[in-house]
């Protein structure tokens, strides 16, 4: 099998697959993942309630419409089903673990690891992680995610993207910190002034994608379209990147 090295990611915060018309549709969020393409996509606020009808069991919908395997990060229950972060990816899941970042007397959150096999190159580590609104929970939450056992683990050899929704419009200590073990760490210097949140007349820039030195960005881009404007009240960034050798 031919070794992979370019491949195309995307984070969106699906909002439950609830739109800005406050309807539940999550054939909307797969025709916007359809549009992007994306091999590999980070989301954010799913809901799965398994057995359940659609629009409750979003995780297994999606990917199933999508053809592509995913892993599940549950960080609570939810009207009776596991709601967390979710990876999609078109390439072979070797390994997951969630890390709890949770704050005591906050909602509870997790950083969701995917390690993914690129054909021949060394693993992909995708983190996909959806931080906490108040800004004293941001500050503890970036130093979980930059201890050994998470970001900074040196028994995981290869690229890594840290992706996902930050819910923090501005450089604040996750970013500072971010981007002292992430080189070319902000890709929102690459979309100039665009936003993503709220979707329709977004004005706060709260997702992001963080990368290391083993990757070269290619590209970064907000997906911007006629249905990704309401199919939910974040809208996707996208990048791709090619794999460097040393």
């Amino acid at each position: 099998m031919q070794e992979v090295n370019r491949f195309r990611v995307a984070t969106y915060n699906i909002h439950k697959c609830v739109g800005v018309d406050r309807r539940l549709r999550p054939e909307r969020i797969v025709e916007v993942l359809r549009e992007i393409d994306a091999d590999i996509v980070a989301m954010q606020e799913v809901l799965c309630v398994q057995g359940a009808e659609d629009q409750h069991d979003q995780a297994h919908f999606i990917a199933r419409e999508l053809e592509l395997d995913f892993r599940l990060g549950e960080n609570r229950q939810l009207r009776g089903g596991a709601y967390g972060n979710v990876v999609l990816s078109r390439f072979p899941i070797v390994a997951t673990r969630n890390h709890d970042i949770s704050v005591a007397g906050r909602e509870q959150r997790g950083c969701l690891r995917v390690d993914l096999d690129l054909h021949g190159q060394q693993p992909l580590h995708i983190y996909n992680v959806h931080l906490g609104t108040s800004f004293t929970e941001r500050r503890h939450q970036a130093r979980k995610l930059l201890q050994e056992d998470v970001l900074t683990n040196g028994n995981h050899i290869g690229p890594r993207v840290l992706l996902g929704d930050f819910n923090e419009w501005t450089r604040g200590l996750t970013s500072r910190l971010l981007a002292e073990h992430f080189q070319n760490a902000d890709i929102r210097l690459q979309l100039g002034r665009k936003r993503t949140y709220p979707g329709l007349l977004p004005f706060l820039h709260l997702d992001h994608i963080y990368f290391d030195e083993a990757l070269e960005l290619v590209e970064a881009r907000l997906h911007r379209s006629r249905k990704a404007l309401i199919a939910s009240d974040h809208l996707p960034i996208v990048a791709e990147f090619r794999v460097r050798h040393f």
